[in-house]
Order: structure tokens, then C-alpha cells, then sequence
């Protein structure tokens, strides 16, 4: 991360320079991507100002914080910008996870149990591969489950393949 400050009405000292730097590890630790940061701080009549902008891959943060004291400025700045970051962070996850689950390769199978008049529902997440069905077939010998589930290439949809004894075989499409 390149780390800049600009000092705007004062003389920017070595112990702000090393304040601000050792802030901006506590950011690093959150948020790894982080391409700049930016302090700006100032100096003026109702007291410190530091604005911090971040630019991280395809987002660009920024927050303000007015302070009596530069270093208690410093450090408000850096913790808004800290839920900034986490608020970042988690949309990120949320959306990574949404995309997996619209991944049309996998294909959720509920499986339940049933306990003492309890029903649990346990759910596997299985890999469809994108098969014909003589393809599925010649793999379904190889293979010593039940079931098959794949993604038919003819129809592009998903099938489930299921052995009912040696010779006879189910075949299931939506």
C-alpha cells in the first residue's frame, strides 16, 4: 500500500509521519487490497482535520474526522474508515457467495432423517458435470453410488441418473 500525506497550515513532524504509518497497518489487517491511502490533514480555526480517502479495486473510500488533537484525529479517521472497510469486505463475501450459489454446475440435494419424530434435512452440494447420456451412463458404471446427478448437454438441463438393479437404470429430467 503507497502511503501519502499532504499537510496543509502546519509542518508535518516525524511523529505524525510514524502515527499515521502505523495506522494504516491496522487498516492493512482488515483489507489486504488496498492500493493507496491518502491523509490530508490540516490544521484550522475549530481544530485538526484529517480526511482519509482509500482507493481499493473498483472502490474508492473516504472519511473525515475534526479533532482538539492531530493524533485523536488520526485515529477517528482511520477507525470510520476501518467500517468502511468491513462493510466493503462483507458485501464482497455476501457476493461471492450469492454467485456460487447461481452456479449452475452445482446442484443442492436435500437428504432427510428422520429421529424420534424429528425430520433434519441435511443438504449436499453436488458438482453436475456436463455429460450426454450414453456419457453418463459408461460413467455411472465406474462409479458404486445410486445416483448420478449431470447437466445434459442435448437438453441443458439437470438429470438424475439412478440404478434400480443391474440392468435397469432411471433416468430423471426436470
Amino acid at each position: 500500500m503507497q502511503i501519502t500525506i499532504t499537510a496543509r497550515h502546519f509542518d508535518l513532524t516525524n511523529a505524525i509521519r510514524d502515527h499515521v504509518g502505523g495506522s494504516c497497518s491496522k487498516l492493512e489487517r482488515y483489507f489486504d487490497h488496498i492500493i493507496t491511502a491518502h491523509f490530508i490533514l490540516s490544521l484550522e480555526k475549530n481544530g485538526n482535520t484529517v480526511e482519509l480517502i482509500v482507493h481499493a479495486p473498483k472502490h474508492n473510500l473516504k472519511c473525515e474526522a475534526v479533532e482538539k488533537n492531530m493524533y485523536l484525529a488520526i485515529d477517528n479517521a482511520v477507525d470510520k474508515m476501518e467500517q468502511q472497510i468491513k462493510k466493503m469486505k462483507d458485501k464482497w463475501a455476501d457476493h461471492n457467495k450469492k454467485s456460487l450459489k447461481e452456479n449452475l454446475h452445482f446442484v443442492y440435494a436435500d437428504l432427510i432423517e428422520r429421529n424420534e419424530g424429528k425430520k433434519r434435512v441435511k443438504i449436499k452440494r453436488i458438482l453436475a458435470e456436463n455429460l450426454t447420456v450414453d456419457d453418463a451412463l459408461e460413467k455411472f458404471d465406474n462409479i458404486k453410488d445410486m445416483y448420478l446427478v449431470f447437466k445434459n448437454l442435448e437438453t441443458d438441463r439437470v438429470n438424475v441418473l439412478v440404478k434400480k438393479d443391474e440392468e435397469h437404470y432411471k433416468l430423471i429430467e426436470p
